[in-house]
């Protein structure tokens, strides 16, 4: 539905987002999604290029990178860009360049899987990840160690370097993933972090790795650079009945704090322990579609062949189904995690950005109005429909083709690029192949030059 468009400058999404050191042009982030669009060796390539600009020239205000890691052995999977050598640096600055072209900012999201892979590459195959715990991750059965207080160390400074790379880069910021049961969340998590050490037990002490490593980049990139935070509102670990609950939200609160007290410019909000989650991304799980795909990740965890036997024998996919779908019982998609953010924006002063099924322009429109966030950062919707904020400014609440929340986009991942596979919203299957192989094309406006004098 089209109506008459609300004119910019009155309309909050279209107002300037600012943080300390940086504004964004409107209040909408791309959220951190990506395929494997790499190197085995975690160099960018200028399909990944083209993957950001799709969205930058669609006209988000920024682009928050897919998980990058900041050390080869905290890959979730091969084929993604990562931070961790300097010769990289000038692939970063590429990529910057040409998101910068279309007046979008590029924040690095530094990463580090811990005990969450998806799929191990060469670097953590056959070997225990590192982590808070000795004890494997739960859904998929991928095996860690516990770190010792010096590794821990050399990672704080790895998460430092990165930032001093993307700032190096030109880049506009960093965000540190500390959501969705990746390595900072293993460290924050009353019902995953087991340690009696410095860094276990109070929440105190579990927040400490996460603090070190924002004071460790102050010291290394000082306070103009933007540096964000992700955090879980709450941890809903229990998706398998027998895990602990683990953070509430008065926990993340008091982490909020603590982050913005020691430097941090902004707060994302997300929620769940692990990814993916019921509640992130809301939605359906096509087990039809995991069945196909989930065989490149059974070899992964010791869990994964029991997982494939629930995706494949559709007697046994009512099992799945209940165990997933029953933490969505009575809450919406859109939104899912609104309130928990207008929560921990009353308790900061620093802008909360917020993710979760974000579609419609006039909810998100009453949600920036009444000072629930400040911005909402959005990838499936994105990925549907990459020029979502275009057609909100000409007038529309919803796009003409919106997102179904079905997630095949994210089921598909572990085999076939990332795209859009709902059938449904494209004339033919043909027409859905060719847009989700679109990425690949070469684009000489955007390719990454070589090196003067080659």
């Amino acid at each position: 539905m089209t109506t008459d468009p609300t004119p910019p400058e009155q309309d909050p999404i279209f107002t300037p987002l600012v943080f300390r050191n940086l504004t964004l042009k409107n209040r909408i982030l791309r959220s951190n999604i990506s395929g494997r669009f790499d190197n085995e060796d975690g160099s960018l390539t200028q399909t990944r290029i083209n993957w950001e600009c799709r969205f930058a020239q669609g006209g988000v205000g920024a682009i928050l990178s897919s998980y990058v890691p900041v050390a080869m052995h905290g890959r979730i999977i091969a084929g993604y860009a990562t931070i961790h050598r300097n010769d990289f640096i000038p692939l970063w600055t590429r990529l910057g360049e040409a998101v910068h072209r279309h007046d979008c900012r590029f924040i690095l999201q530094l990463s580090h899987s811990g005990r969450q892979m998806d799929l191990p590459g060469i670097h953590n195959q056959h070997r225990p990840a590192p982590s808070p715990t000795h004890r494997k991750e739960p859904l998929h059965g991928f095996l860690c160690r516990a770190m010792g207080e010096g590794e821990i160390q050399r990672l704080v400074d790895a998460f430092a370097q990165g930032a001093w790379r993307a700032r190096e880069a030109g880049l506009d910021g960093v965000e540190l993933h500390a959501a969705n049961g990746y390595l900072f969340t293993q460290f924050l998590s009353s019902a995953i972090n087991d340690r009696t050490d410095r860094y276990g037990g109070s929440l105190t002490n579990r927040a400490r790795f996460l603090l070190e490593v924002i004071e460790a980049i102050r010291q290394r990139v000082g306070r103009d650079f933007h540096l964000q935070v992700k955090l879980s509102a709450i941890d809903h670990n229990q998706v398998l009945p027998w895990e602990k609950p683990g953070n509430t939200l008065a926990d993340t609160i008091q982490v909020a704090r603590w982050c913005e007290a020691t430097g941090a410019d902004a707060i994302h909000v997300s929620t769940g322990a692990m990814f993916p989650h019921p509640l992130n991304p809301p939605g359906e799980l096509p087990l039809e579609t995991l069945a196909v795909t989930y065989d490149a990740m059974i070899s992964a965890g010791v869990n994964g062949f029991r997982n494939y036997l629930l995706f494949r024998y559709p007697l046994l996919r009512p099992l799945f189904r209940w165990l997933w779908h029953r933490m969505q019982r009575g809450l919406p998609i859109e939104g899912v995690s609104l309130d928990e953010a207008r929560a921990i924006k009353r308790a900061v002063s620093i802008p909360v950005i917020t993710t979760g099924g974000y579609q419609s322009a006039d909810f998100v429109r009453a949600a920036l109005s009444e000072g629930a966030c400040d911005g909402v950062a959005i990838a499936r919707s994105l990925v549907a429909n990459p020029d979502l904020v275009q057609q909100w400014r000409a007038g529309r609440n919803l796009p003409e083709r919106p997102c179904t929340y079905c997630n095949k986009c994210l089921t598909n991942a572990p085999k076939n690029p990332m795209g859009c596979y709902e059938q449904a919203r494209y004339p033919s299957r043909e027409a859905m192949i060719e847009e989700i192989m679109s990425i690949y094309r070469t684009r000489a406006e955007l390719r990454i030059p070589e090196a003067e004098g080659h």
